[in-house]
């Protein structure tokens, strides 16, 4: 179980004494992967023009760019809303950046009302994420609204 209190205080330690996106995002990335259990991907996808490119991230290699609307990454971020998916093999048109994946939880973050980037994390486990994680990691995503200025 994850204390989601001390995880939104680490990711306040990292990433709120400087205010560029790539490093703040290459330390949240590290710290979701050092502090969620059985993930095979955990980073961040930034918004450019009509696509998300790859951004820091752990774990396996993956697509460099998603447009928007297509799989979880580009239809959460065309919706503006957070998608947890069960089971990825049901959701229709997921991108297969890596055949392991099997759960996945995508959240968008925000510049004001526009999108930057979604935060994307991958399971290997079926039902991996729960409400528990997604309300816990909204709070990391206003921290990384908080604390980044993006371009």
């Amino acid at each position: 179980m994850i204390d989601y209190r001390l995880f939104k205080e680490q990711m306040e330690a990292l990433t709120g004494t400087q205010s560029r996106p790539v490093p703040n995002l290459a330390n949240a990335s590290a710290l979701i992967w050092q502090t969620m259990s059985d993930l095979n991907w955990a980073g961040f996808y930034t918004m450019e023009e009509d696509a998300l490119y790859l951004g820091p991230f752990q774990g396996k290699t993956a697509c460099i760019r998603i447009p928007l609307g297509r799989g979880v990454c580009g239809t959460a971020a065309q919706q503006d809303r957070v998608l947890r998916v069960h089971d990825v093999h049901e959701f229709e048109g997921h991108i297969a950046c890596d055949s392991a994946s099997n759960s996945e939880i995508v959240l968008p973050i925000h510049d004001g009302e526009k999108v930057v980037a979604v935060l994307d994390i991958d399971s290997p486990l079926v039902g991996r994420f729960s409400a528990e994680d997604e309300e816990g990691l909204k709070e990391i995503v206003k921290v990384l609204e908080k604390n980044c200025i993006w371009d």
